[in-house]
C-alpha cells in the first residue's frame, strides 16, 4: 500500500489505494463464493442418476406450482424467478439432466477463464494505480521538496517538520521510481493513463459476464431444488406403496 498511504489508513483516513485493496478483497470473496456455488451444484448433478431423471417440464411445473406463497410480494418474485429459469432452459436448449449438467460444466469453465482474467486485470490496474499516485505525489509536492532542497541546514529542521508528508511522498515517490524505471528517465503517464482506462472498461465487460454466471448458477439452484422436491416425493410415495403391501 505504501508508507503513507498505510499511516493515513492506521489514523482512519481512507486513501484511494486502500479503497482499491478493499475492493479487490471483496471481489475476490465473491469470486470464491461464486466458485464454491458452482462446485455444489457440479457435485450434486454428477450424484444424480441420469436414467429416469425427472425431465425438465415436469421439474418447471413443479415450480410453477409453487407452495407458502402468502403474501402478494413473494407470488411476484416467484413468477420472475420462474421466468429466470425458464429463459435460461430455453436459450441453452436444456430439457433434461444431461443437457443441465453439461451446461453446468461450461459454467465452470467460463467461470475460471473470467475469474483468471479479472484477477489479471485487477493486479495489472492495482500497478497503474500505483504508479500514478506516486506521480501525483512527485508532481504535487515538487515544489516543496525543491524548496526544501534549496534552505540552509539550519532551516531545513523547521521546514521538514512542517512539511513532513508531502516531503516523505516525494522522496517515496523517487525511490519507488528508482526501481520501476530500471534507468528509464521519463515516465510513460500518457500510456499508463491509457492502458488504465483500456483496462476498465475490459474489466465492466468481465464484470458483466461474472453477473450473467452468477445468474446462471442461481437458475441451476432453483432448478435443483425443483428436482429434490421431486424426487422426495416419489421417495416418499414408494415409502407409503411399501408400507401399505407390508400391511396387507
Amino acid at each position: 500500500m505504501g508508507v503513507a498511504a498505510s499511516q493515513m489508513e492506521r489514523k482512519g483516513i481512507t486513501t484511494r489505494r486502500g479503497n482499491i485493496n478493499r475492493q479487490i478483497e471483496v471481489n475476490n470473496n465473491q469470486l470464491k463464493q461464486l466458485k464454491a456455488r458452482i462446485r455444489k451444484a457440479k457435485d450434486w448433478l454428477y450424484a444424480q442418476p441420469i436414467e429416469n431423471a425427472p425431465r425438465m417440464v415436469e421439474v418447471m411445473t413443479r415450480i410453477s406450482n409453487g407452495e407458502n406463497l402468502n403474501t402478494r410480494w413473494k407470488k411476484i418474485a416467484d413468477l420472475k424467478t420462474q421466468a429466470n429459469v425458464l429463459m435460461f432452459l430455453q436459450n441453452n436448449h436444456i430439457t433434461d439432466m444431461g443437457q443441465l449438467a453439461d451446461r453446468v460444466v461450461k459454467i465452470n469453465n467460463e467461470f475460471y477463464d473470467v475469474s483468471k482474467k479479472l484477477k489479471g486485470v485487477d493486479r495489472r490496474l492495482e500497478t497503474l494505480s500505483l504508479h500514478l499516485s506516486h506521480y501525483d505525489n512527485l508532481k504535487n509536492h515538487k515544489a516543496v521538496y525543491a524548496e526544501y532542497q534549496g534552505m540552509k541546514p539550519k532551516k531545513q529542521e523547521a521546514f521538514y517538520d512542517k512539511h513532513f508528508e508531502e516531503i516523505q511522498d516525494y522522496q517515496n515517490a523517487e525511490q519507488y521510481f528508482t526501481k520501476v524505471m530500471n534507468g528509464r528517465a521519463k515516465l510513460p503517464i500518457k500510456e499508463w493513463k491509457a492502458e488504465q482506462s483500456k483496462l476498465t472498461a475490459e474489466r465492466f465487460s468481465l464484470c458483466e459476464d461474472y453477473y450473467r454466471l452468477k445468474d446462471e448458477v442461481r437458475n441451476v439452484e432453483v432448478l435443483r431444488k425443483g428436482v429434490d422436491n421431486i424426487l422426495n416425493e416419489e421417495r416418499s410415495e414408494r415409502q407409503r406403496a411399501k408400507a401399505h403391501g407390508l400391511d396387507l
